[in-house]
């Protein structure tokens, strides 16, 4: 396993990425802008040798104002070797698998603090297989 990214919602980009780059002085390596979800994420490194976790910030195009009460951070990101074993092995543990890895790629639990994990299939999306393809989402994450 290997740690991704931790993902926050922004209010400002502009005001973000002067804070995290110009100040702080993280490096944007990329930027995705979905037009149909109306968001646009972009993604941060150190730059440090060996170090490839990320700080991907969410700017949601229509916020009408900042956001409060935790909403802004979103979750802890994990390659895995193995989603579907990944998930059954934490579901065994009576961890809920909220967004089941259905297309074999993504699936999204929740930590005993609440803190929302994404889990992410190493090397490209498994093939679709049961129970997973089947299960619905259950929850936020």
């Amino acid at each position: 396993m290997r740690f991704l990214h931790s993902m926050i919602r922004v209010y400002d980009l502009d005001a973000a990425l002067h804070f995290f780059c110009d100040l702080l002085g993280l490096t944007e390596v990329s930027r995705q802008k979905h037009e149909q979800g109306r968001f646009t994420l972009v993604f941060l490194e150190t730059g440090a040798d060996g170090d490839r976790a990320q700080v991907e910030l969410t700017y949601n195009w229509d916020q009408a104002e900042p956001y409060g009460g935790g909403r802004n951070f979103g979750h802890l990101a994990f390659a895995v070797e193995d989603i579907y074993a990944t998930c059954a092995r934490l579901q065994a543990g009576g961890v809920a698998i909220l967004r089941p890895p259905r297309d074999g790629h993504m699936a999204f639990v929740r930590s005993p603090d609440q803190i929302s994990v994404e889990l992410l299939q190493i090397g490209g999306a498994k093939p679709p297989t049961e129970p997973w393809t089947s299960m619905q989402n259950t929850g936020t994450w």
